[in-house]
């Protein structure tokens, strides 16, 4: 099943549980080999790209323009509240490496200033930072040489330098019994040379060995860090590795993501060496109680236990022993990503799976007393009934005992508050349309700064030194080419059967009687929607003269539990009478061309698509991005099945209700042009799944085309396609040209009514 992994809509499940922009939302996402019954295409560099447009002169967005979007991310206020830490990622066609930016409070018409920069070996650039509680030093993650470092750069002067983080490996699989003998051990050994330097030997002592660090936390009075980081690599393993004694025992691996405390001196250096903690399992994150005295720590089963079930567990751990950690059996297998303190160190606050029937990922907010005597106390539901989809990534306990949380309600995101004993309720002079995300405060909340944008209106950094307050606008790198047209999209609401159904519309200019043709654009997850975001793919689809209908059908997330269940066991049922019955409003009410249609979609969007093709022959054209077509063969080889458990069960359990919920199933009737667009190394809908459809389509007499990016996975191909910043350089420009080649194809063969 697709997970929302393109941060064009919302995001609320995590990877483990069906995110995963994927993010997780969102984000940042192995190549199989080609298989030689059907063409593979692999996406090359134009020869004569359009010219990025170097005047202001306004102008809707080139596919060369998505190129050069930039991105801005995690803003944080300094301790003092008179500067914001943030990240820019530099654009596709820059590479699209982050880096780390400082701008003052208070002062819209100063520079910001970009404060690290990556040597040519480091693609992904600095990440993940953190103030230190003194406002002196940041600390952040950043790959170097062979592994990513955790690095303190001390704003008083000097440059970045990296921890010295060393431990000895807890594993050396190339040391067990089993384990395949090295070349060294088959061959006797020449005997010593005395004269001749000493050589390091595998079975010698094992030596301490770098971390490639995973995250941190840094304790709210500065004396500890708390960093979590797979096992290294031995050289033993490595020998191994390089003489292809490399089999793999699927879910065996002994190698986990593991924990280690620091004490840190004031001056930032290591006082000691690095203590494990016997915290069991993969630890995902951590955050220190506001005492610094204890730490709460998400962890979650390895080795796919999650595709079993929900396999995540909560710990308190004692930095001054770290060998006793406390389970807190109260907290559910279904633990989010994200917590808050509140600030007596009494209470946590953590997204968890609604107790209702709902899809994996739709999850609530729990609080839970961790004090003297609360060992036995249940949690407490704290948004249980909400209309939205809470977005724990943002999560602040406020001084009068309120929680503040961002949640996406309908095609908003926007700030909430949930005081003691009542329901969640918008933060005052919250904007009435738009979205707002990564809200962030520091420990003394002196203030607060977000993302704001909204349809038309370019993503920008706000400050406000109380929440609620208008925004103060905080200076920011330009993130788009200059003159870039955008638009407002209009709300549409319709029924559909009982339903009111929600979606936006783009209109591009027309004039007299002229009608616009009509692309439909359906989101992932299926638990995902479309917001108001200022979408530079949608105005780059304006531009080429087409409306754009972004339908929410039943299923999408931000309408509440209800609506978000409602497509249970109905994949392709009422979601897609949801969507046709968008098409049938928007073209009763607005200038559109019915003789002119397409429908695209990536993810669950490419799921429907292929839906489309088998039920309807009122588009001309399907553009299907990393579908799922076939329930049974995307169920065995799909990374994580637990998502799909929920909608329909174990296909061979329930083969009518698999095989109708299987785009493949209406093949034989399908009639519509059908492109694919497919990643090569995708592990949530695998290649497979556009092969078996370009094959069945091919084979009925249906013009199909398929087109594969090599190392492509699902979230970073959707990234691209949308015009958001990734790595790959070509991929994204070459999906939106093939996509508009062949909508317009198709267009230009059917006379405009």
């Amino acid at each position: 099943m697709p997970l929302q992994s393109c941060p064009v809509y919302s995001v609320g499940m995590s990877l483990a549980r069906a995110f995963l922009f994927a993010t997780s939302f969102f984000c940042a996402m192995l190549a199989l080999p080609l298989l030689a019954f059907a063409p593979v295409l692999a996406a090359q560099a134009p020869t004569d790209p359009a010219p990025v447009t170097s005047s202001a002169a306004a102008h809707w967005p080139t596919s060369e323009d998505l190129r050069h979007l930039k991105s801005i991310s995690a803003p944080r206020l300094s301790p003092d509240g008179k500067q914001v830490l943030f990240s820019i990622t530099e654009s596709t066609a820059d590479g699209a490496a982050t880096h780390l930016w400082l701008a003052p409070v208070g002062a819209p018409a100063a520079k910001p200033r970009q404060i690290t920069f990556s040597p040519p070996s480091d693609k992904k650039g600095e990440h993940a930072a953190q103030w230190t509680p003194d406002g002196s030093a940041l600390f952040f993650l950043a790959h170097r040489g062979e592994n990513t470092q955790l690095f303190r750069l001390d704003l008083r002067g000097g440059e970045a330098a990296p921890l010295d983080l060393k431990v000895l490996p807890p594993v050396d699989e190339s040391k067990e019994r089993d384990a395949l003998p090295s070349a060294a051990a088959a061959t006797p050994a020449p005997a010593p040379n005395p004269a001749s330097s000493p050589e390091k030997k595998l079975d010698a002592a094992p030596e301490p060995l770098p971390l490639d660090v995973s995250g941190f936390a840094l304790s709210e009075d500065g004396k500890w860090l708390a960093l979590w980081a797979a096992d290294p690599e031995t050289p033993g393993e490595k020998k191994q590795k390089d003489a292809k004694a490399d089999a793999s025992w699927v879910n065996h691996d002994r190698h986990l993501t593991r924990l280690y405390l620091a004490a840190l001196r004031p001056d930032g250096v290591l006082d000691g060496p690095l203590r494990p903690a016997a915290v069991p399992a993969d630890v995902q994150s951590a955050l220190w109680s506001p005492d610094s005295a204890h730490l709460w720590v998400a962890t979650e089963q390895p080795n796919d236990a999650s595709d079993l079930g929900p396999a995540s567990a909560a710990w308190l751990l004692d930095p001054a022993a770290p060998a006793q950690p406390v389970k807190l059996d109260a907290v559910p297998a279904t633990l989010g990503r994200g917590a808050a303190w509140r600030p007596d160190g009494r209470e946590i606050a953590f997204p968890a799976q609604t107790p209702q029937d709902a899809p994996p990922g739709y999850e609530e907010l729990f609080a839970l007393s961790v004090g003297p005597g609360a060992a036995s106390i249940q949690p407490r539901p704290l948004t249980a009934g909400f209309a939205g989809q809470v977005n724990a990534s943002s999560l602040f306990y406020t001084a009068d005992g309120s929680l503040v949380a961002l949640a996406g309600v309908g095609t908003r995101s926007l700030p909430i508050r949930i005081a003691p004993g009542a329901p969640a309720q918008p933060v005052a002079a919250t904007p009435a349309t738009g979205v707002v995300s990564a809200l962030s405060t520091n420990r003394r909340q002196t203030g607060w700064v977000w993302l704001a944008e909204s349809g038309g209106t370019p993503q920008s950094l706000c400050f406000a030194p109380q929440l609620g307050a208008v925004c103060q606008p905080v200076p920011i790198p330009a993130l788009a080419p200059a003159g870039l047209r955008t638009l407002a999209p209009e709300l549409v609401r319709w029924q559909s059967g009982k339903l009111t159904i929600e979606g936006l519309l783009y209109l591009p200019p027309l004039s007299g009687s002229a009608k616009a043709p009509l692309v439909v654009d359906v989101h992932g997850g299926p638990f995902g929607a479309w917001e108001q975001h200022n979408d530079a793919f949608a105005a780059f689809l304006v531009g080429q003269g087409w409306a754009v209908l972004q339908p929410n059908p039943r299923g999408s997330s931000n309408y509440g539990v209800p609506f978000a269940a409602a497509n249970k066991n109905d994949l392709g049922g009422g979601d897609y009478q949801d969507v046709m019955a968008g098409v049938d409003a928007v073209l009763a009410k607005y200038p559109l061309d019915p003789a002119r249609m397409a429908l695209i979609g990536y993810s669950y969007g490419g799921e429907m698509a292929g839906f489309v093709e088998g039920k309807t022959d009122r588009f001309k054209a399907i553009v299907s991005g990393a579908p799922v077509i076939d329930q049974f063969s995307e169920y065995g080889t799909e990374k994580d099945s637990w998502y799909d458990r929920w909608y329909f069960g174990k296909p061979w359990e329930h083969l009518q209700d698999a095989w109708r919920q299987s785009p493949l199933s209406g093949a034989s009737r399908a009639k519509t042009p059908f492109l694919l667009l497919q990643g090569q190394a995708d592990v949530t809908d695998p290649l497979g799944q556009a092969q078996e459809m370009y094959r069945a389509l091919r084979q009925a007499g249906v013009p199909v085309e398929l087109v594969t990016y090599p190392r492509e996975d699902h979230g970073p191909l959707a990234m691209g396609l949308y015009g958001h910043p990734v790595p790959e350089p070509w991929h994204g420009f070459d999906a939106r040209r093939r996509l508009v080649d062949f909508i317009q194809k198709a267009f230009a063969a059917t006379p405009a009514q």
